[in-house]
């Protein structure tokens, strides 16, 4: 039986508040190698290319066989494809996933969308392999705005962690398990879904993707 999403129980730890909430967990291993994951949408902000994305068989992925990859190298400056899961609601939430920056040459990049409406309205958060620094955005009506931004190491091709909390205004983004971001934004009050992001030419690869909140 091909099994794409895992709950446990989990606790969200937002504004030091614990609450037990169902955790969903996508680790892609049930999926089919070579084709998109079963449960998301595939959309991108800008311009360019729409992107790639597919499961892929991958040596070493943090959950086990498979991992989500995006393969188009369109080098578009103004490009950012993402793929988000399917139906979700959440408002205030926490978002993890791993991921790994394979290459590009414009923008070696992997992020996390939460809060997200459609393409051209959720808040983002980012970490760049080309400028060592991780940055929290609100993206909308299409354009991104910086909310704000880290500076410390991003090592492209090794696998890290990278996790945002929201609760009410309150804003939270974590690198491989530190909080390096904390601060308040109220453009995105509603709830939306979570999903990935890339950025122009950047090969990516995410797994275990998971999410909790209400």
């Amino acid at each position: 039986m091909k099994v794409a999403t895992i709950i446990v129980m989990s606790f969200l730890s937002a504004g030091g508040a614990n609450a037990q909430t169902p955790e969903k967990i996508w680790n892609f291993d049930g999926d089919k190698a070579g084709s998109p994951p079963a449960g998301f949408l595939f959309a991108r902000t800008g311009s360019g290319a729409q992107g790639k994305w597919v499961v892929k068989a991958e040596s070493g992925a943090p959950s086990g066989a498979n991992v989500l990859a995006q393969l188009d190298q369109d080098d578009t400056d103004n490009r950012f494809p993402v793929a988000v899961v399917d139906g979700l609601k959440l408002k205030d939430v926490r978002v993890t996933v791993r991921c790994k920056p394979v290459s590009g040459k414009v923008d070696s990049a992997c992020g996390l969308v939460f809060r997200y409406v459609d393409e051209n309205n959720y808040y983002l958060t980012r970490a760049n392999a080309l400028e060592d620094n991780v940055r929290l955005y609100k993206v909308e009506k299409g354009s991104r705005r910086q909310l704000e931004s880290w500076s410390g190491s991003v090592t492209p091709g090794v696998w890290h962690t990278l996790a945002a909390e929201a609760k009410g205004e309150d804003l939270g983004v974590f690198w491989n398990g530190k909080k390096i971001i904390g601060t308040r934004d109220a453009t995105f009050g509603q709830p939306g879904t979570v999903g990935v992001w890339t950025k122009a030419d950047s090969v990516t690869y995410f797994d275990d993707l998971r999410c909790s909140g209400q």
